[in-house]
């Protein structure tokens, strides 16, 4: 189990490290920019699927389902249901396209003035907004009705307020207010705490520390790619705290602080039997060197020091992730342990000589009515 999921987070961070750049410079942009072209809409099945991939914004999607497939095997006892496992994947992966193709439906006449954008499905033509919202609404009903069906009802509650978070006030709040980029951070939160609750059924304290994780994770994470794509982001006329900063050090101060708050989230673990005292101090060791990173973005804001912060971020997250896993406590099992010890001091303990209980009296045994 451990070995099968560490190689799929590899793999993730290998497409996502592999990747291109995810900004250019605007020489760049004002080079290419008159390319994009309008192009036919997809008919075939092989150009839908493609179109589809890119609406769900699968990468980062497949990101979601690693969060929640994380605090499934977190929340889950012993033996770790697969069958279940499959389906709560399917439904966050499901819920997550939803939210992703909304958020560009609203966005298409941004997406077509960035570098980062604009070969889009929707800015490109390949797929009218009208059919793209048919697809949108009916992968969140897919999404939230397997929850239901497959987990229980909390998490596809969860999974349906993430879209309407996602979809309904971050994505606007993007071209309102620079706080949009906490409320971002709130439904990465989310995914985790959706594995959790198909697992165990509910939500306790324990269930909040990976949430925690990914909250304090995505702030450093966007932040730092939020000063590579500055320029990007001031064509779209978003509103983003990178471009009130025009010295770098606000913004790489956050990413520093949010980087600071994930270090005491491993004792928090090991407080409510999440994860054995190894993950506390693997933990604090992983987040001192995303803090380290932080820190010389903060030193020296530039380029190069923000895609340190943010190589170093793509790394964090998988290794912590893993970590945990490899040291959690199972469910159930810190809780008949507490019980065996209270049973234990719920028996009478016997003074020694010469203060000896009367003979043939059993302290311990409870009197017949």
């Amino acid at each position: 189990m451990r070995g099968s999921f560490s190689a799929v987070m590899r793999r993730t961070v290998s497409n996502l490290l592999a990747g291109e750049a995810p900004c250019t410079s605007s020489s760049s942009f004002s080079t290419n920019a008159a390319k994009t072209a309008t192009t036919k809409v997809a008919t075939s099945p092989r150009e839908l699927l493609t179109v589809f991939k890119q609406l769900s914004k699968a990468r980062l999607s497949a990101l979601v389902v690693l969060s929640a497939a994380a605090g499934f095997v977190a929340g889950s006892g012993e033996d770790v249901e697969w069958s279940k496992l499959g389906w709560t994947s399917f439904g966050t992966f499901a819920c997550a396209a939803s939210a992703n193709s909304l958020n560009q439906i609203y966005e298409v006449e941004k997406d077509k003035l960035m570098k980062r954008t604009r070969n889009r499905p929707l800015p490109t033509g390949k797929i009218t907004r009208a059919n793209a919202l048919v697809w949108a609404v009916g992968a969140g009903f897919v999404g939230c009705a397997s929850l239901y069906a497959t987990s229980n009802g909390t998490t596809a509650a969860l999974g349906a307020a993430n879209i309407a978070l996602y979809a309904g006030v971050y994505t606007p709040l993007k071209q309102i207010s620079m706080w949009n980029t906490w409320v971002g951070a709130l439904v990465g939160a989310v995914p985790p705490l959706m594995g959790w609750a198909a697992a165990s059924g509910s939500l306790d304290p324990g269930s909040f520390v990976l949430a925690s994780a990914l909250h304090f994770w995505q702030l450093p994470h966007f932040f730092s790619l939020a000063w590579i794509c500055r320029e990007d982001y001031s064509r779209g006329g978003y509103k983003m705290l990178t471009l009130m900063d025009k010295t770098g050090k606000r913004t790489a101060a956050c990413a520093l602080r949010n980087c600071v708050y994930l270090l005491p989230l491993g004792f928090l673990a090991q407080h409510f039997n999440v994860a054995t005292e190894e993950f506390t101090y693997e933990a604090a060791a992983l987040s001192t060197v995303m803090a380290c990173s932080a820190l010389v973005f903060y030193t020296r804001p530039s380029l190069d020091t923000a895609r340190i912060l943010f190589r170093a971020s793509l790394l964090h997250l998988p290794l912590y992730m893993g970590s945990l896993l490899m040291h959690r406590i199972p469910r159930g099992a810190a809780k008949a342990s507490d019980r065996g010890a209270d049973d234990e001091g719920a028996r009478v303990v016997l003074p020694p000589f010469p203060f000896l209980p009367v003979p043939g009296v059993d302290f311990n045994t409870t009197p017949k009515a």
